[in-house]
Protein backbone atom coordinates (compact mmCIF):
# COMPACT_ATOMS: atom_id res chain seq x y z
CA UNK A 1 0.00 0.00 0.00
CA UNK A 2 1.60 3.16 -1.24
CA UNK A 3 2.29 6.11 1.70
CA UNK A 4 1.52 9.55 1.19
CA UNK A 5 5.06 10.03 1.72
CA UNK A 6 6.10 8.05 -0.64
CA UNK A 7 4.60 11.07 -3.84
CA UNK A 8 4.34 14.05 -1.91
CA UNK A 9 6.33 17.38 -2.34
CA UNK A 10 8.75 18.05 0.49
CA UNK A 11 10.49 21.69 1.02
CA UNK A 12 6.82 23.57 0.63
CA UNK A 13 6.81 27.94 0.98
CA UNK A 14 4.72 28.70 3.40
CA UNK A 15 3.20 32.33 4.67
CA UNK A 16 3.12 33.51 7.80
CA UNK A 17 -0.24 34.61 9.05
CA UNK A 18 0.87 38.58 9.32
CA UNK A 19 2.77 38.25 5.75
CA UNK A 20 0.73 40.38 3.41
CA UNK A 21 -1.23 40.13 0.66
CA UNK A 22 0.85 41.16 -2.28
CA UNK A 23 3.80 39.46 -0.23
CA UNK A 24 1.41 36.24 -0.92
CA UNK A 25 0.35 36.78 -4.18
CA UNK A 26 3.88 37.60 -5.24
CA UNK A 27 4.84 34.34 -3.98
CA UNK A 28 2.22 32.16 -6.00
CA UNK A 29 3.27 33.69 -9.26
CA UNK A 30 6.75 33.07 -8.53
CA UNK A 31 6.33 29.60 -7.45
CA UNK A 32 3.01 29.53 -9.93
CA UNK A 33 1.15 28.08 -7.16
CA UNK A 34 -2.56 28.97 -6.15
CA UNK A 35 -2.59 27.88 -2.62
CA UNK A 36 0.38 28.46 -0.16
CA UNK A 37 0.11 27.37 3.53
CA UNK A 38 0.12 29.14 6.56
CA UNK A 39 1.98 28.49 9.09
CA UNK A 40 2.87 30.02 12.67
CA UNK A 41 5.97 28.65 13.35
CA UNK A 42 5.99 24.85 12.15
CA UNK A 43 2.26 24.67 13.22
CA UNK A 44 -0.38 24.68 9.89
CA UNK A 45 -2.90 27.52 10.94
CA UNK A 46 -4.65 27.60 7.36
CA UNK A 47 -3.78 27.95 3.62
CA UNK A 48 -4.34 30.90 1.68
CA UNK A 49 -5.87 30.76 -2.08
CA UNK A 50 -5.73 33.10 -4.77
CA UNK A 51 -9.39 33.20 -4.32
CA UNK A 52 -9.12 34.03 -1.00
CA UNK A 53 -7.13 36.67 -2.20
CA UNK A 54 -9.25 37.85 -4.95
CA UNK A 55 -12.83 37.28 -3.82
CA UNK A 56 -11.86 37.99 0.59
CA UNK A 57 -9.41 40.49 -0.16
CA UNK A 58 -9.70 42.17 -3.19
CA UNK A 59 -13.45 41.94 -3.71
CA UNK A 60 -13.90 43.12 -0.62
CA UNK A 61 -12.04 46.80 -0.72
CA UNK A 62 -9.06 45.50 1.22
CA UNK A 63 -5.49 46.40 0.61
CA UNK A 64 -2.94 44.44 -0.92
CA UNK A 65 -0.16 46.12 0.70
CA UNK A 66 -1.73 46.29 4.15
CA UNK A 67 -4.34 43.17 4.78
CA UNK A 68 -2.27 40.38 5.75
CA UNK A 69 -2.99 36.76 5.57
CA UNK A 70 -4.73 36.33 8.26
CA UNK A 71 -7.61 38.79 7.50
CA UNK A 72 -8.73 36.30 4.32
CA UNK A 73 -7.14 33.22 5.01
CA UNK A 74 -8.95 29.50 4.80
CA UNK A 75 -8.67 28.23 8.39
CA UNK A 76 -10.74 24.98 8.25
CA UNK A 77 -7.84 23.25 6.66
CA UNK A 78 -8.37 19.33 5.48
CA UNK A 79 -4.49 17.74 5.67
CA UNK A 80 -3.55 13.76 6.33
CA UNK A 81 -0.14 12.49 8.13
CA UNK A 82 2.46 11.83 5.81
CA UNK A 83 2.52 7.84 6.51
CA UNK A 84 -1.20 7.55 5.89
CA UNK A 85 -2.30 5.19 3.02
CA UNK A 86 -2.84 7.35 -0.22
CA UNK A 87 -6.35 6.30 -0.67
CA UNK A 88 -7.23 8.01 2.36
CA UNK A 89 -6.00 11.23 1.15
CA UNK A 90 -7.08 10.67 -2.32
CA UNK A 91 -10.61 10.12 -0.54
CA UNK A 92 -10.65 13.15 1.38
CA UNK A 93 -9.29 15.17 -1.58
CA UNK A 94 -12.42 14.05 -3.94
CA UNK A 95 -14.98 14.59 -0.72
CA UNK A 96 -14.78 18.27 -0.70
CA UNK A 97 -13.28 18.76 -4.25
CA UNK A 98 -9.09 19.60 -3.39
CA UNK A 99 -6.70 19.65 -5.90
CA UNK A 100 -3.66 20.40 -3.15
CA UNK A 101 -3.61 18.69 0.60
CA UNK A 102 -1.31 19.89 3.21
CA UNK A 103 0.33 16.83 4.82
CA UNK A 104 1.40 16.95 8.11
CA UNK A 105 4.06 14.66 10.50
CA UNK A 106 3.02 13.10 13.71
CA UNK A 107 3.76 16.21 15.54
CA UNK A 108 1.39 18.31 13.48
CA UNK A 109 4.20 19.74 11.31
CA UNK A 110 3.50 20.77 8.17
CA UNK A 111 6.05 18.72 6.16
CA UNK A 112 4.71 18.73 2.46
CA UNK A 113 1.94 18.64 0.00
CA UNK A 114 0.16 16.05 -1.94
CA UNK A 115 -1.19 17.34 -4.95
CA UNK A 116 -3.21 15.68 -8.07
CA UNK A 117 -0.07 16.11 -10.41
CA UNK A 118 2.15 14.39 -7.73
CA UNK A 119 0.00 11.36 -8.03
CA UNK A 120 -0.63 10.82 -11.67
CA UNK A 121 3.41 11.99 -12.31
CA UNK A 122 5.04 9.45 -9.69
CA UNK A 123 2.96 6.28 -10.80
CA UNK A 124 -0.26 6.68 -9.19
CA UNK A 125 -2.38 7.91 -12.18
CA UNK A 126 -5.23 5.16 -12.36
CA UNK A 127 -5.70 5.88 -8.27
CA UNK A 128 -6.38 9.44 -9.02
CA UNK A 129 -9.01 9.36 -11.76
CA UNK A 130 -12.10 8.73 -9.43
CA UNK A 131 -10.68 11.38 -7.21
CA UNK A 132 -10.18 13.99 -10.14
CA UNK A 133 -13.34 13.21 -11.21
CA UNK A 134 -15.23 14.17 -7.92
CA UNK A 135 -12.72 17.35 -7.99
CA UNK A 136 -12.98 18.59 -11.37
CA UNK A 137 -16.99 18.11 -11.87
CA UNK A 138 -18.36 21.39 -12.21
CA UNK A 139 -19.66 23.44 -9.17
CA UNK A 140 -23.55 25.47 -8.89
CA UNK A 141 -21.96 29.19 -8.85
CA UNK A 142 -23.27 30.69 -5.71
CA UNK A 143 -25.48 33.64 -6.59
CA UNK A 144 -27.33 34.89 -3.36
CA UNK A 145 -24.87 37.94 -2.60
CA UNK A 146 -24.80 39.44 -6.06
CA UNK A 147 -22.51 41.81 -6.33
CA UNK A 148 -23.02 45.50 -7.79
CA UNK A 149 -19.95 44.11 -10.23
CA UNK A 150 -22.20 41.43 -12.03
CA UNK A 151 -24.17 42.99 -14.79
CA UNK A 152 -25.44 41.49 -17.44
CA UNK A 153 -23.85 37.93 -18.93
CA UNK A 154 -22.94 39.77 -22.27
CA UNK A 155 -20.95 42.05 -20.17
CA UNK A 156 -21.66 45.70 -20.86
CA UNK A 157 -24.60 48.02 -20.37
CA UNK A 158 -27.54 47.54 -21.96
Amino acid sequence: MTQIRELMTRGVRTMAPKDSLIFAAQAMEELDVGVLPVCDGERLVGVVTDRDIAVRGVAQGLVADTTTIDQVMSEEVRWCYEDDALDAALRKMGEVQLRRLPIVDRDKRLVGILSLGDVAAKGEAAMSGEPLGKISSPAEPDRSGISAASGNAGGGQT
